[in-house]
C-alpha cells in the first residue's frame, strides 16, 4: 500500500495492526555509462514494488538525496548528485518525528548505496540512524518527559527489548541485501552484480550495448550480466525482507 494513497481511516487501522511502514532511501550516482543513476534508490522501490504482493506492507515515497560522495565520478557531465549527511541527519529526524507522531511504532528504513560496509556506517545510513534515534529520543522525552527510560514504567526493558518491543526497536535501518546476500552474491558497483539486479527489476535503466563505452575497472564485468542473475538475488531479498519486516 502507498502512503500517499491511504485514507486516514487506513492508516488509523495499519497503526492498530503494526504494519510495516518502509521508507526506501538512495541516491543519485554514476554507474557506468551503461546503467541509470538512480540505481541505488531504484533496486529498492522496485524490489519494494514485488514485495507488496506477498506481505502487507505501507510503502512511503522514495528519498533519492542521499549522500553519494564524488568518490566514484566528479559530477560534471556524470549526473551524481551528493547532498552532505550533515544536512540529511537532521531531515531523517523530522521524517521519523512525523511518522512516530502521527502513530506507527513499526518503522523501517532500506538503503542501497555503500552497504558492503552497513555494519560500521558509510554517510547515507549513519545520517539516517542518527535522525532516527534523535526521533526516538527527542519523542519520548516530549510525550512521557525527562527520565522516562529510569522511571518505574520502563522496569520491564530488557525483556521489551529482547521481543523487539521497546522504544529503540521503533524505528530500523537495513541494507537492501543482507551479510549473508551480499556474502554469495557478486555484489559490486555498476558491474556484473548490480547490472544483473536492474536489468531483472527495471531493464529500462539499462542498455547493455553502451557497456563498450566503459572505460572503468569496476565496470569491466558488466559484459557478463544477465537478468536471470538478477532475478536470482531478487528473490533472495525478498525472502530476507519478510524475515526482516515482520
Amino acid at each position: 500500500m502507498r502512503f500517499e494513497l491511504m485514507l486516514p481511516y487506513q492508516i488509523r487501522e495499519a497503526i492498530a495492526n503494526n504494519t510495516p511502514i518502509v521508507l526506501p532511501i538512495g541516491v543519485i550516482e554514476y554507474h557506468g555509462e551503461h546503467m541509470a543513476i538512480g540505481m541505488d534508490t531504484l533496486a529498492v522501490t522496485k524490489v519494494l514494488d514485488r514485495l507488496e504482493r506477498q506481505m502487507e506492507v505501507i510503502i512511503l515515497p522514495p528519498f533519492s538525496y542521499g549522500a553519494s560522495s564524488y568518490a566514484v565520478a566528479a559530477p560534471e557531465g556524470s549526473g551524481t548528485l551528493n547532498v552532505d549527511s550533515s544536512v540529511l541527519a537532521p531531515l531523517a529526524e523530522q521524517i521519523f518525528t512525523g511518522l512516530l507522531r502521527i502513530g506507527f511504532r513499526n518503522i523501517h528504513g532500506i538503503v542501497h548505496h555503500q552497504t558492503e560496509n552497513f555494519s560500521s556506517g558509510m554517510p547515507t545510513d549513519l545520517a539516517f540512524k542518527i535522525g532516527a534515534r534523535q526521533a526516538i529520543f527527542k519523542f519520548q522525552e516530549h510525550t512521557e518527559g525527562e527520565a522516562w527510560w529510569g522511571s518505574q514504567d520502563m522496569s520491564d526493558y530488557y525483556n521489551r527489548h529482547q521481543e523487539g518491543s521497546d522504544p529503540f526497536n521503533w524505528i530500523k535501518l537495513h541494507p537492501l541485501m543482507d551479510d549473508e546476500i551480499i556474502k554469495n552474491y557478486i555484489f559490486d558497483h555498476a558491474g556484473e552484480g548490480e547490472t544483473s539486479l536492474l536489468m531483472a527489476l527495471a531493464p529500462e535503466g539499462v542498455e547493455m550495448d553502451r557497456v563498450s563505452e566503459n572505460t572503468t575497472w569496476y565496470t569491466k564485468s558488466a559484459a557478463n550480466s544477465s537478468s536471470e542473475k538478477g532475478e536470482l538475488v531478487t528473490l533472495k531479498i525478498i525472502n530476507s525482507l519478510i524475515e526482516r519486516l515482520k
